[in-house]
């Protein structure tokens, strides 16, 4: 697969990463099963590993997918070139997903998270989410100082507008940015979000890049999509992705997977090469898909 630079790290990473969400929340495959997708992505190049704290069930479940990726990887001997990205930021209580922003918090939340993940420094450490209720500079502070302390060798950012990004630049080299950017949702490009990260040399790494489990399936209905995809030999998810991949090349994706055959199709959709007239087509088609 074809490599980008992670922010300004020097870090080398593969287009396609493997988003971790679908492995440990409601209706999760088991161990066995989540181990082997994680291991796949790894033997087909995966090199950036997308995690969270709260990817989990519920309060008593927290770190759950962390630990899974940490096991994965080390049936995989570890290697050197993956790229694990944790985030915190957000809470739990009863199963609900709530923001907690506050700097004791995320301090306690860094701290677990090197736990589960059996190392000394997280590779690429990202704010979950701003928090309504902490100024957004406290909680960027926070993993400032956690980055040097050595706990956090990068700091990304997750869910945040152009304005907050260009304010946490101002307190700490900002190596990503993690936003929603699918066809239903071009927000992040239509505001500059992801035009900004190209020219500041920040890696923008979308979520829900094909919609999501409810929406992937309108995809798969779309007839534009399916002759457009019959044309080049793909389905239409992976039409979604190359288009994506073709926005900016400070793009590097992360569509989570719950089988192997799943990130299977995200590698594959690497290799998609779009001319504009095709590209054109399809952002015909999204618009024509229900909203």
């Amino acid at each position: 697969m074809q490599q980008v630079t992670l922010g300004r790290t020097g870090r080398r990473v593969a287009r396609v990463g493997l988003g971790g969400m679908p492995l440990p929340i409601a209706g999760r495959p088991d161990r066995a099963q989540a181990l082997a997708v994680l291991r796949r992505a790894v033997e087909l190049g995966v090199t950036l590993v997308d995690t969270a704290d709260v990817y989990c069930l519920g309060e008593d479940d927290i770190g759950h997918n962390e630990a899974l990726v940490a096991e994965a990887l080390d049936g995989a001997g570890r290697p050197d070139d993956v790229v694990v990205a944790t985030k915190g930021g957000l809470a739990r209580p009863g199963g609900r997903w709530e923001p907690d922003g506050r700097p004791e918090h995320l301090r306690r939340a860094c701290e677990h998270s090197l736990r589960m993940l059996g190392t000394d420094r997280i590779d690429l450490y990202q704010l979950h989410a701003p928090d309504p209720a902490v100024p957004f500079a406290d909680s960027v502070g926070e993993i400032a100082r956690l980055r040097e302390e050595g706990k956090v060798r990068a700091v990304g950012l997750s869910n945040v507008s152009l304005l907050q990004l260009r304010t946490a630049e101002g307190i700490v080299p900002v190596t990503s940015v993690q936003n929603r950017f699918n066809p239903w949702d071009r927000s992040a490009e239509l505001d500059g979000l992801i035009h900004h990260c190209g020219q500041h040399a920040i890696t923008f790494l979308p979520y829900s890049p094909v919609g999501g489990g409810r929406r992937v399936q309108l995809l798969r209905e779309s007839e534009e999509l399916l002759r457009i995809g019959g044309e080049h030999g793909a389905t239409p998810e992976e039409l979604v992705l190359a288009w994506i991949l073709g926005v900016s090349p400070s793009i590097v994706i992360i569509p989570g997977a719950s089988r192997e055959a799943s990130i299977e199709s995200s590698v594959r959709a690497e290799a998609l090469r779009l001319e504009e007239r095709t590209r054109r087509e399809l952002e015909e088609a999204f618009r024509a898909l229900p909203a």
